[in-house]
């Protein structure tokens, strides 16, 4: 597929009262189907064995959905790789030129995460509240704001494929396939954004299976079908993505499917709501700026990387590609934490949404201990098996010690990010975001200085930073920036908010 399906944003519903609902009472009506309640109302009056049994029963509720939506985000990334192996036997300049292509898809649809984050919450709140027939509706009408901006990117993507490539450096035969590539991977954006929005309905709906189920489906009839128009009608780089767009669609008619049994029991009707719409918009407005600062934060990385020099950015590919793998796991409890905080909150049951939070905190940093161990004691092994230079190794094994004990705030920022997700708290996300950008700007200009001296400051190079540092200095110092300066500045705000009650906005 063109896009992964987990991006760094997630956004959330605004429209919740800030008062209680109609659940107040901390027992309301769970409607619309999915994962039976364990409320916690009276638990630790209930002592120490009832309080586990609580907490046995909110695990396994977690696992219920973090599980299945793991394995619908290791599925995304595959559709990459199958095109990638596809195009690779090609030539290197398809190769590069569908490199090109999805670099722009990555950035456009990365920043269109809400639409799956933006109705998991949302439908997961109404559902709560015992009104399905609204979530429903708003389901649908991020559906149709999906197919709606996805039209106009689509157009606008077509039209101007040529700048875009070349504004990336692409030129000559590699432009060609680029350009070749991105305009046929356009027709399947509406679709694409559809489908994150149909997710999201899903997962509001307490279901992740589904969306495993036609992931993985969509990756096998993927794979069959770009290599049959790739080589078999010799459409090279463009059968590629006109593959993936087919399946895309395909995928979109079978969420319909699936979805159609609950929109007409529902009574909601297939025409979109102007004001449902738009509310999924404000939500994303938000969103918008939240992943923004999210990506330039990471954008601000790799420009000091480049600037350090081929290896340090050979490296801190490296580094980075393994801190996204173990991402996937985080996300999946996020995506759980959006479902099941919504869920609460618009159930009115306050107690139950902090008890989930205090249980899938505990998971982040366990397994943020886990993997940091693991991370640690690979740091040697596994540079060696992406590079065969030396040098790239020894930066990459630096970079990854840092990653390792980074590893526990990491898990401790994915799952407060999902759990405010859930209680539709988008507009604070987006703020803090750019506070922490603001705050992580200039301690990397720092580190650049540093490392790589130049940002337009002076140096005395006659103190104890007479030499410049060896790259593995230098990607470690960077990895020190990222994963504990930008990464603490994210887990404070997100802690801070958390700890307070001005998120816990009950009821629909």
């Amino acid at each position: 597929m063109n896009a992964r399906n987990h991006d760094d944003g997630r956004p959330a519903e605004p429209s919740a009262s800030p008062g209680r609902g109609a659940g107040s009472s901390g027992r309301g009506a769970p409607e619309g189907g999915g994962v039976p309640q364990a409320s916690v109302d009276g638990a630790p009056q209930g002592g120490g064995e009832a309080r586990t049994d609580v907490t046995e029963g909110l695990g396994r509720r977690i696992l219920a959905l973090a599980v299945p939506a793991l394995g619908a985000l290791i599925a995304e990334p595959l559709f990459l790789l199958a095109d990638t192996a596809i195009v690779g036997h090609l030539g290197t300049a398809q190769l590069a030129g569908v490199g090109l292509g999805t670099t722009v898809l990555h950035t456009a649809t990365g920043l269109l995460i809400f639409l799956a984050y933006a109705t998991t919450p949302a439908v997961a709140r109404l559902t709560g509240a015992g009104r399905g027939d609204e979530a429903m509706a708003r389901g649908r009408d991020g559906m149709w704001l999906g197919v709606l901006i996805g039209v106009v990117l689509a157009v606008a993507g077509w039209l101007a494929a040529p700048w875009l490539v070349g504004a990336l450096g692409g030129s000559g035969e590699v432009q060609e396939h680029a350009v070749a590539y991105l305009r046929w991977s356009m027709p399947g954006i509406p679709a694409l954004l559809a489908v994150l929005a149909a997710t999201g309905v899903l997962r509001g709906l307490q279901d992740t299976r589904t969306p495993l189920v036609v992931a993985a489906a969509g990756f096998g009839v993927n794979i069959v079908l770009n290599w049959a128009l790739v080589y078999g009608a010799g459409l090279g780089v463009a059968g590629s993505a006109i593959g993936t767009s087919v399946v895309q669609w395909a995928m979109l008619v079978t969420y319909l499917l699936v979805l159609a049994p609950r929109f007409r029991a529902a009574e909601t009707g297939w025409v979109p709501s102007g004001a449902g719409m738009r509310a999924t918009a404000q939500v994303g407005s938000w969103l918008l700026l939240r992943t923004a600062s999210l990506r330039l934060a990471i954008l601000l990385t790799v420009l000091v990387a480049t600037g350090a020099g081929d290896e340090v950015l050979a490296a801190h590919q490296l580094v980075f590609t393994l801190f996204s793998t173990l991402a996937f796991a985080l996300d999946a409890l996020a995506i759980a934490a959006q479902a099941l905080i919504g869920h609460e909150l618009g159930r009115g049951d306050v107690r139950t949404a902090r008890e989930l939070t205090r249980v899938m905190v505990r998971w982040s940093l366990w397994f943020g201990v886990i993997t940091g161990i693991l991370l640690g004691g690979l740091a040697w092994m596994l540079p060696p098996l992406f590079t065969g230079e030396p040098g790239v190794q020894a930066a990459a094994t630096a970079g990854l010690l840092v990653l390792a004990l980074s590893q526990p705030l990491a898990g401790y920022v994915f799952v407060l990010d999902g759990v405010l997700i859930g209680a539709g708290d988008a507009r604070y996300l987006a703020l803090a975001g750019v506070v922490n950008v603001a705050v992580y700007a200039p301690v990397l200009s720092v580190i650049a200085e540093v490392a790589a001296g130049g940002l337009g400051w002076t140096v005395d190079w006659s103190d104890p930073w007479a030499n410049v540092p060896t790259a593995p200095e230098q990607l470690a110092m960077l990895w020190v920036g990222f994963g504990f300066v930008y990464m603490g500045m994210r887990a404070l705000t997100l802690g801070l908010r958390s700890r307070s009650d001005a998120w816990m906005r009950a009821g629909a």
